[in-house]
C-alpha cells in the first residue's frame, strides 16, 4: 500500500481513538478561559482565596493543577526506552542549542524591537524567554503524538540546565548585554535554590510519581494490565488538570487583563512571534536533519514552550506581584495555551510530509 492511500486510514483511526474531551479540546479550553475570567471578575473573593497559599510564588491550586496534569503523561512514558533517546546526539544537541542559545536570544530581540518604550513588560518577556519548558509542554507533545520518551529526557535536560544557567543568563540578557549595546540595563535577583525548588516541585514530583507508578504497576500486574487497563483510567486527568489550571490562571488574572487590554495586546505581539518562530523553526530543523515526525514534533514543542511557573515566580519575587514584569509573565501562558493548542493541530496535519513508516507507528 502506498503512503498516499494509507493516510486516510490513519487519520480515521486517530479520530476514532479520540474521546469527546480530546475531540473538542479547543472548545473546553475556550470555555475554561471564559469561566476563569467570569469567576475572577464577578467573584473576586475566589481569586484572593486561590492566591492565598503559594509555593515559590505560585498559587497552590495552580501547582496542584499542574501536578495532576503532568502525572498521567509521565506515567505513560516507557522508561526502559530512554536509552534510545539519550544516544540520539542530533536530538539532544539541537534541543540544547534551541532552548539555551536561540530561544533566549530571540525573545530578547523581540522584546527590545517591539516594546522599546515599555521596560517593565520587556523585562518580563525576557524572563519568560529564559525559563525553558519543564511542565505543560508534556501535554502539547502528547496531544501532537510526539515521542513521550524523548519529551521526558528533553524536559529533564532543560531542568538541569535551568538550575545551572538561569541566573547567569538573567545577568547576561538583563544587565551585561544591554550595557554592551548601550541600552537600559535591569538587575535580576534570583537564587539557584529558588530555581532548584521550582524544578523539584513542578518536574521532580510528577516525574518520580510517574516512574514509580509504572515500575510498581508492571511489577505487580504486568505490562498488559498497566497499558490496557490502568493508563486509560488515569489518562483523562491530564486534560482535567490542564482545564483546571487554565480556570485558576484566568480567575487570578482575568480582572487585570480586562482592565489593561491594550497592555495585554502589546505583550501578546512579541509572544505570538516568538512561539510561531520557535515552533516552526524547530519543527523544520527536525525534519531537515533527518528525524522522524515524533521526535521532530517533540523538539518543536519543547523549544517553543516555556516554564511560566518559574517566570511568574521570579517576576513576583524580584519586582512584586503588581509589577509590569509580573503581568508580562502571567500573559505568557495565557497566550501560550491557545497558540500551542493550535500548533498541535498544525503538527498533526504536517505528519503527511514525513515518511509513511513513521506515520504508521501507533503509540501505546
Amino acid at each position: 500500500m502506498s503512503a498516499d492511500t494509507s493516510l486516510p486510514v490513519i487519520g480515521t483511526a486517530a479520530r476514532a481513538r479520540l474521546s469527546t474531551l480530546d475531540r473538542y479540546l479547543p472548545v473546553w479550553i475556550g470555555a475554561a478561559m471564559l469561566a476563569g475570567i467570569a469567576l475572577g471578575r464577578w467573584t473576586p473573593v475566589v481569586g484572593k482565596a486561590l492566591n492565598a497559599v503559594q509555593i515559590g510564588g505560585i498559587s497552590l491550586p495552580i501547582a496542584a493543577g499542574l501536578l495532576v496534569m503532568m502525572y498521567p503523561v509521565l506515567a505513560r512514558v516507557r522508561y526502559d526506552r530512554l536509552d534510545s533517546v539519550t544516544t540520539d546526539k542530533r536530538l539532544l544537541i539541537s534541543s540544547l542549542v534551541l532552548n539555551w542559545l536561540i530561544g533566549p536570544a530571540l525573545m530578547f530581540a523581540l522584546a527590545w524591537a517591539l516594546l522599546p518604550d515599555l521596560p517593565e513588560f520587556r523585562t518580563g518577556l525576557i524572563i519568560v524567554g529564559l525559563a525553558r519548558c519543564i511542565a505543560m509542554v508534556v501535554i502539547w507533545n502528547d496531544l501532537a503524538c510526539g515521542d513521550r520518551e524523548a519529551a521526558a529526557v528533553l524536559v529533564a535536560l532543560n531542568a538541569v540546565f535551568q538550575v545551572i544557567a538561569f541566573g547567569a543568563l538573567g545577568w547576561f540578557y538583563l544587565d551585561a548585554l544591554p550595557r554592551w549595546l548601550g541600552l537600559d540595563a535591569t538587575g535580576l535577583d534570583v537564587s539557584g535554590w529558588e530555581i532548584a525548588a521550582n524544578v523539584a516541585v513542578f518536574l521532580g514530583v510528577p516525574l518520580a510519581a510517574g516512574y514509580l507508578t509504572r515500575v510498581l504497576g508492571e511489577r505487580r500486574n504486568g505490562r498488559a494490565w498497566y497499558e490496557d487497563r490502568f493508563l486509560p483510567r488515569i489518562g483523562p486527568f491530564a486534560l482535567y488538570g490542564l482545564l483546571f489550571t487554565i480556570v485558576v490562571l484566568f480567575a487570578l488574572q482575568g480582572a487585570a487583563i480586562i482592565a489593561r487590554p491594550l497592555d495585554v495586546v502589546r505583550i501578546a505581539v512579541p509572544l505570538l512571534a516568538y512561539f510561531a518562530a520557535m515552533w516552526a523553526g524547530s519543527f523544520a530543523l527536525g525534519k531537515g536533519i533527518g528525524m522522524g515526525y515524533e521526535r521532530s514534533a517533540t523538539l518543536a514543542f519543547t523549544a517553543a514552550g516555556n516554564n511560566f511557573e518559574l517566570a511568574i515566580a521570579v517576576a513576583i519575587a524580584t519586582f512584586g506581584a503588581a509589577s509590569g514584569q509580573a503581568l508580562a509573565g502571567v500573559v505568557g501562558p495565557l497566550i501560550e495555551v491557545p497558540v500551542l493548542v493550535g500548533l498541535v493541530y498544525v503538527s498533526l496535519w504536517a505528519r503527511r510530509f514525513f515518511p509513511a513508516p513513521e506515520l504508521q507507528a501507533v503509540k501505546p
